[in-house]
């Protein structure tokens, strides 16, 4: 069912015989109308950094136009149909929607895959050609990532500590490549991420440059990083992920990201607070770029976690949890040199946040992921907190919860800030190219399910600034 059509037909045909009905002084009462009249909901708000309701009144409206304009939103999730752990997601631009799941030793990891946008998931292998389990049969930490430049998709697995395979696939999973080899001459090999950026300077042989970065077990070692200049086959010996002779006080890192522009990055926190680490040479070298020394990162199990994104015009977004274990946001239009001040991102009403994502659309517009929880402290939601102009001196932020607070994802107290089932260390949030963010999630109390979490409808952030098409909401059934 439409609610959000049949909903606002209600408002029409009661305003309608209001008119009808109405007398002198019937409307000498009327109630001044807003821009975010009928928006909110128990799972949807809009508000200002810091958690103040957009619809304070000492504040206004008058900044609720253009770029800033409130669109309804409301948030829904799809069962995937398979265990998860760390869930990452890649979109494709034939609307492939891939997950990772989590099938254990033996069976191995494997890619599902929705082409009807999360109504129906099918599992893509890679399977073994002899025998009927995965390509790599046992997978510590299954990772997907999806080359936004060429669709080509990347599983990227880790064994044991040791042991790193890279397949892909041209075809949204239909085919795959073998198992290549990505190990490192660190160990452990741990916590691995992947990204790519295009070959601006023509140095490899696809189009373009694949970059990863794992944890070797070491603050002071730093994260490893690694590239490949034909598409994922061969690797360079992995390198130091950050300037040498630089104190390094984190081993532990967020996902990598390239940059239209060709540069790439990932967060981590350095010495001094939340960071991130610049190459310009297809993950060579790195600089690195403290974000605040304000507002620092949490204290427990996911103290390294900085998210990075880069919109369509080169800009970054860099989004951690803070000692106040709320979700904070900063941007930097200059490649990482300077930056904004942080702003805190989640609704009025949350208290506790954790797993911090971010992904990017068009110029300032921007999805932060994350789970929460609530003031009435009844368990865990999936959150995405959007923003249609983040460079704004007040910027608007439409916040959804994919599940309904009698649907938790999980129930552990301290969830946000310790390895909680399905969650593991992270997850991880992208855009299709209609301009809708999906999530991907774990739904803990129902048996660490993937789950991935989206707009029946909300603000595109590709393309014209518009109101998507409405989807058909999904929920516990698809479980």
């Amino acid at each position: 069912m439409r609610t959000g059509v049949l909903f606002t037909l209600l408002i029409l045909s009661t305003q309608a015989l209001a008119g009808c009905f109405g007398d002198d002084e019937v409307e000498s009462e009327a109630v001044v109308k807003t821009p975010l009249d009928g928006l909110f909901s128990s799972t949807t708000w809009y508000h200002y950094p810091g958690g103040v309701n957009a619809s304070n009144s000492s504040i206004g409206y008058a900044n609720l136009t253009g770029n800033s304009t409130p669109y309804p939103a409301i948030g829904t999730y799809y069962g995937i149909g398979a265990t998860t752990f760390e869930p990452t997601i890649g979109v494709t631009s034939t609307g492939g929607i891939h997950f990772s799941s989590y099938g254990g030793t033996g069976s191995g990891t494997m890619v599902y895959t929705s082409m009807d946008q999360g109504q129906t998931w099918n599992n893509m292998g890679p399977f073994n050609p002899i025998v009927d389990v995965g390509q790599v049969p046992s997978s510590n930490d299954p990772y997907i990532y999806v080359d936004k430049w060429t669709d080509r998709i990347f599983k990227f697995d880790m064994h044991a500590l040791t042991a790193m395979f890279v397949e892909y696939s041209d075809d949204d999973g239909q085919s795959w490549s073998i198992p290549f080899s990505a190990d490192g001459y660190y160990s452990p090999q741990d916590h691995q991420s992947i990204a790519s950026m295009p070959d601006v300077d023509g140095i490899g042989f696809y189009d373009t440059i694949i970059v990863f970065c794992i944890n070797t077990g070491s603050s002071a070692a730093g994260p490893q990083c690694s590239r490949s200049l034909d598409g994922g086959h061969v690797w360079d010996i992995q390198r130091p992920g950050y300037p040498t002779g630089t104190p390094q006080c984190s081993g532990l890192h967020g996902h990598v990201a390239g940059s239209n522009d060709g540069a790439v990055y990932r967060g981590n926190p350095s010495c001094d607070g939340p960071a991130v680490y610049r190459s310009l040479d297809g993950g060579y070298s790195w600089t690195e770029h403290t974000i605040t020394t304000t507002v620092p990162m949490q204290q427990g199990w996911h103290s390294h976690e900085v998210a990075v994104a880069t919109d369509e015009a080169g800009n970054l977004f860099a989004s951690w949890i803070s000692v106040d274990q709320m979700p904070w946001m900063a941007y930097s239009r200059d490649q990482g040199d300077t930056w904004s001040e942080p702003i805190m991102v989640a609704p009025p009403g949350v208290n506790e946040t954790g797993f911090p994502t971010i992904f990017a659309g068009d110029e300032g517009r921007v999805v932060v992921g994350y789970i929460g929880e609530g003031d009435d402290l009844s368990g865990w939601g999936g959150y995405m907190s959007v923003m249609t102009d983040a460079f704004a001196d007040n910027p608007l932020i439409t916040t959804v919860a994919v599940n309904s607070p009698d649907d938790p994802l999980d129930i552990t107290d301290d969830c946000g800030n310790v390895r909680c089932g399905g969650f593991g260390d992270f997850i991880d949030v992208e855009i299709d190219d209609e301009g809708r963010p999906w999530i991907a999630l774990a739904h803990n109390t129902n048996g660490e399910l993937g789950i991935v979490g989206t707009y029946v409808t909300g603000p595109a952030l590709f393309g014209e600034l518009r109101l998507l098409p409405e989807i058909l909401p999904g929920g516990p059934a698809t479980l």
